[in-house]
């Protein structure tokens, strides 16, 4: 007989650490998750590396006093949600080109992080549950085998084996870890689709989005975009040249000097050594506080995606689609598999020039209507209903697994 789909204890590890500045699938999970469920958070354990590279960081101190029993490493956010900081420091070991000793050193760090998280668990009185691992490969690697739980399951986000740093251990280990999770969810079909060649239980549980913050955002223009000539071409996001196209950005630039592209997030180096940032008409505002984000949307005449379509990109739930279309506004983004699932309220660009022929549409056509038919179709994507989507496919393994 199947467990009740509320009551449940969950262990979230991941990538992405609670105080992180940027939006967070994990954070949103684990929130919706609390409603009904009792919910551990877990941050992953300081490294090494960014011990010594961080010393003076207000994150890394925090960390350094939890590990020296200075503060207290588990803290209550609120009801039926709290927060972890492990009270350990693991090697970094990338650095190893031998798969063996990387998987000799890397059980050794899980092996830390679980006795870590057991303290944590004990105190909480945390049985019989479910650990979800967001795209943790290498640290949540063997957490199952050390802890336990009544269900592993994990969470694919991402093509993380896109990205360097992931791929030269990741190629033998998200397969491994995947094949082994009980169940594996995504964000997109296309990492379902990736999952399914390893382990059958891998579904699509879609994607929400904190649509309260967008429908409720305020009139008020920040400051620092007010005299900023209009339309405004906007993007929200992370500035990574991995996953965005400069020359389409610098084409938008160029081909509408009397428009105004307004870029909000961190850049990397490349962005920051880019043309872009000789073009008058192209404004770099740098990282926000993820509450500023809506009212910089709503200040946005069009919003735009460009992103480059490669192994890193191709599966990827852009969040800030939804984001924009919370808002009512017109978007134009680069067609990947994923973004077809827009298709109706998103212009999909194929080639650069699309983006040029877009703007001026999505300008001209722009009405209340539109408007409306974007929002409705962004508040189908709640957090309730993605976790909804997962606690349903719970239920069903649990009833199969025990008759």
């Amino acid at each position: 007989m199947s467990k009740d789909t509320s009551g449940r204890n969950f262990v979230i590890i991941g990538q992405q650490p609670w105080d992180t500045e940027i939006g967070s699938n994990c954070k949103n999970i684990a929130i919706e998750l609390s409603k009904n469920n009792r919910v551990l958070y877990v941050n992953s354990p300081l490294d090494r590396v960014t011990l010594m590279r961080g010393k003076t960081d207000p994150k890394v101190i925090k960390r350094i006093n939890v590990i020296k029993g200075k503060e207290d490493g588990l803290i209550k956010i609120q009801d039926n949600l709290w927060n972890y900081y492990p009270d350990c420091i693991v090697e970094s070991i990338n650095f190893l080109k031998s798969h063996f000793l990387f998987n000799l050193f890397n059980k050794r760090n899980n092996k830390k992080f679980a006795r870590s998280l057991t303290k944590a668990l004990n105190t909480l009185g945390f049985k019989d549950f479910i650990l979800f691992n967001d795209n943790e490969m290498f640290k949540g690697f063997y957490l199952q085998d050390f802890l336990k739980p009544h269900l592993g399951i994990y969470y694919s986000r991402d093509y993380m084996l896109g990205v360097d740093y992931w791929k030269r251990h990741g190629m033998q280990l998200e397969p491994e870890l995947i094949r082994k999770s009980d169940l594996c969810f995504s964000n997109s079909e296309y990492l379902a689709e990736y999952c399914r060649k390893y382990n059958n239980n891998s579904y699509y549980i879609g994607q929400g989005c904190d649509i309260d913050d967008f429908i409720n955002v305020s009139n008020d223009v920040p400051e620092d975009i007010q005299s900023v000539n209009k339309p405004i071409i906007g993007y929200v996001g992370s500035l990574n040249s991995e996953r965005l196209d400069l020359d389409i950005i610098e084409l938008i630039a160029t081909s509408y000097p009397q428009y105004s592209v307004v870029l909000v997030g961190p850049e990397d180096d490349k962005f920051k050594a880019s043309k872009l940032h000789q073009l008058s008409n192209v404004i770099f505002l740098g990282q926000k506080p993820v509450s500023m984000l809506p009212n910089y949307i709503a200040a946005f005449d069009i919003c735009i995606n460009p992103q480059l379509v490669n192994e890193i990109t191709i599966g990827n739930y852009p969040r800030k689609i939804d984001e924009y279309l919370a808002l009512g506004k017109p978007t134009i983004a680069t067609t990947t598999r994923t973004m077809e699932t827009f298709r109706d309220f998103v212009y999909l660009a194929d080639s650069p020039a699309d983006y040029i022929k877009f703007i001026a549409k999505a300008l001209d056509e722009n009405s209340e209507a539109l408007k409306t038919k974007r929002t409705d179709f962004a508040l189908t994507h709640t957090w309730e209903q993605s976790v909804k989507l997962m606690m349903n496919q719970i239920t069903k393994y649990e009833s199969g697994r025990n008759g």
